[in-house]
């Protein structure tokens, strides 16, 4: 599907299969795009769902403006999305930073538009290691080394990150191929973006965000997550909002939509189902 306008400056590209299905809206992770999803966009399809993925400012195939990298921005492009495609009981599935987007989006738009969401290996409720947030599982200290990082040589920083991304306790989950791809989808973001997100998902608070989530809820993780620690992120999500579900996936690492793609498709189904 061609690219549409979410808002006056931003052209979003978005990937839509159509069809009166009840709608699936996948949000990507840092700092792929909507083709991160390709293992589970047949299968939700094949399911009867109306899938639409998009990719975020700065990232893939959309626009790559100077600015907009904050979480309030981030969800008002989701938001711009539903409302342009009138998307009505959605299922919004976040994955990694994805997780904030639906955070954000619940607190600033509301749930009118929304039929449950997920939370995938998600960054919320509090990344960052603070005073107030002790069980934050990004300290200031790594939380810079990435900065570092990824100013000082991109395509060493995308090299290792993708190792750690699909990698559980030191071995790599997924065949070279895969790795390969997804770092090609790294390279594609915009450094400007790639900055300023890492920045967005390490320093937000969503913790009364959550306090703001009605609608049934699925947090999905892999217990071998390196990079969103499942006790410092989705343990505590699942805490956060009364009634949530909780899907555990043995031996998965942070990028388990692919390297555990049929137990993340499973128990996706299995919830949208309900």
């Amino acid at each position: 599907m061609s690219p549409i306008n979410t808002s006056p400056r931003v052209r979003l590209h978005i990937d839509d299969t159509g069809g009166d299905g009840r709608p699936v809206v996948l949000i990507h992770g840092w700092p792929l795009s909507a083709e991160s999803w390709k293992a589970q966009t047949g299968p939700l399809r094949d399911a009867g769902y109306r899938v639409v993925a998009y990719d975020r400012r700065g990232f893939g195939r959309s626009e790559k403006p100077a600015d907009g990298y904050d979480y309030d921005t981030l969800a008002a492009d989701l938001h711009g999305v539903l409302e342009d495609l009138d998307l009505s009981d959605v299922t919004l599935v976040g994955f990694s930073m994805g997780g904030g987007e639906v955070a954000r989006y619940i607190a600033n738009h509301g749930e009118d538009r929304l039929h449950s969401v997920v939370f995938a290996a998600a960054v919320p409720p509090y990344m960052l290691k603070t005073d107030d947030n002790p069980d934050g599982p990004l300290t200031e200290e790594k939380a810079k080394e990435m900065e570092n990082g990824l100013k000082d040589d991109r395509d060493a920083f995308f090299d290792s990150f993708t190792q750690d991304f699909f990698s559980a306790n030191g071995e790599l989950k997924v065949d070279e191929k895969t790795r390969q791809e997804a770092l090609a989808l790294c390279k594609q973001s915009d450094q400007t973006a790639a900055l300023g997100c890492m920045e967005a998902f390490g320093t937000t608070d969503f913790r009364k965000d959550l306090e703001k989530v009605t609608v049934p809820t699925l947090v999905l993780h892999g217990d071998s997550d390196g990079t969103v620690p499942y006790e410092g992120s989705g343990k505590r999500t699942h805490a956060a909002i009364a009634g949530s579900e909780t899907v555990v996936v043995p031996g998965a690492p942070h990028g388990f939509n692919a390297s555990h793609a049929d137990a993340f498709n499973r128990a996706l189904l299995a919830f949208l189902q309900k």
